[in-house]
């Protein structure tokens, strides 16, 4: 997600915080003071960097995916987003495609988008459905490059995994709908994010997001 200051942003954060159940949330304290361990490869700069393409997004997977087109000032990087393991892949697949999907969304103005409910199930999609329309609501779009980094999956049984990763969002900012201008807020430790993420795979075969919690100022992500 983007970094803003909007009273939408607090509500689905404190919403995002109550679905994490399954995937070892862990402290949730705004400051991350009490875990200063390091996601294992957060700080290298030699990953292998996998552009998220626009308008199309990784073909992996066993149903036909919504086609999902990003605007031009929008970007979305991801760093070392492959394992090895198919079924990882697969899940981090569909990551990415939620993470472009919502920002899609975020862009067009609006969270009718077919590749909502596409990717996102359960409380999660209510939370994604409020997130998205709070922007709309309020004027305002998103604009800038985020880089995502340093993912974890862990695989709960054959059909559910939990995704940790991080967001560098100090190139990314919120814009006016109407101007176009953005807010180009200072960096701080609050550009970076993490993500604690469920996902259950479907009959399907898409991995759907059914849980999400996000902290900002993670001594995991921060540099």
């Amino acid at each position: 997600m983007k970094r803003r200051t909007l009273p939408a942003v607090a509500a689905f954060a404190t919403t995002a915080a109550l679905l994490l159940t399954a995937c070892g949330g862990g402290d949730n304290s705004s400051d991350g003071s009490q875990d200063n361990g390091k996601i294992a490869g957060a700080d290298e700069s030699g990953g292998k960097k996998e552009n998220s393409p626009s308008p199309t997004a990784p073909q992996d997977g066993a149903a036909d995916h919504p086609a999902v087109r990003l605007p031009a000032d929008v970007k979305n990087v991801y760093e070392s987003w492959k394992t090895g393991d198919p079924v990882k892949d697969a899940a981090l697949a569909d990551a990415r495609r939620r993470i472009d999907a919502t920002d899609a969304a975020i862009a067009n103005g609006g969270s009718e988008s077919e590749a909502i409910p596409f990717y996102y199930k359960g409380e999660a999609l209510v939370g994604a459905a409020e997130w998205i329309s709070g922007f709309k609501k309020d004027g305002l779009s998103i604009t800038g490059t985020t880089r995502y980094y340093a993912p974890q999956v862990t695989e709960h049984g054959k059909t559910a995994v939990s995704v940790l990763y991080c967001a560098d969002e100090s190139k990314a900012y919120t814009k006016n709908r109407k101007t176009g201008k953005p807010d180009k807020t200072p960096v701080t430790d609050k550009s970076y994010v993490l993500y604690n993420t469920r996902l259950d795979k479907n009959k399907q075969g898409v991995w759907q997001t059914t849980m999400l919690s996000s902290q900002r100022g993670n001594a995991k992500c921060t540099p």
